[in-house]
């Protein structure tokens, strides 16, 4: 009956597919007590929302729409410029929509904190008591692998010592 906090890494995944996940736990669609009328969701902790990543030339095309209120003050942000002013807007825009004929995704959306990096204030971190499971796994960096790792990786090519690239 309690709220948990959960923590997602936001490292590499896609935030179009990761939505529906993270709207679950927020929505509380997880509990065996849920129901549409029942406000049981959970709160979800989101982190490096600045390191995401959208597939093929989505970052070029994907655009979001923004009204002000006033007249003429409507526009279209690619993703790209979108992520550039704010790193935690697209995940937002992405579990909201992804919440679409649910009366109380306004309440609901608030029980959801994005932030751009790893760096979590200290009475966030204190709740925390689950991780959900990324969707995809997020591959190492290169500069993790020692150099006895890089020697011992097996090589497609034995490139011959006289062998100059053009």
């Amino acid at each position: 009956m309690t709220r948990v906090w959960h923590l997602f890494d936001a490292t590499w995944q896609n935030p179009l597919q990761c939505a529906p996940l993270i709207a679950k736990y927020l929505q509380g669609r997880h509990k065996p007590i849920y129901h549409p009328l029942n406000d049981c969701g959970d709160h979800v902790v989101v982190i490096n929302s600045l390191r995401i990543a959208l597939p093929g030339s989505e970052w070029r095309w994907r655009v979001y729409f923004h009204h002000t209120g006033y007249p003429g003050g409507a526009s279209w942000t690619p993703a790209w410029q979108l992520h550039d002013k704010d790193p935690t807007m697209i995940v937002k825009k992405a579990v909201y929509s992804s919440m679409k004929g649910n009366l109380q995704r306004r309440v609901t959306m608030q029980r959801l904190h994005i932030f751009p990096d790893d760096q979590i204030p200290e009475d966030v971190l204190a709740n925390l008591t689950h991780k959900l499971r990324p969707l995809r796994p997020t591959p190492d960096p290169l500069d993790s692998y020692d150099a006895e790792q890089v020697e011992t990786f097996p090589k497609l090519v034995d490139y011959p010592e006289d062998y100059v690239l053009r």
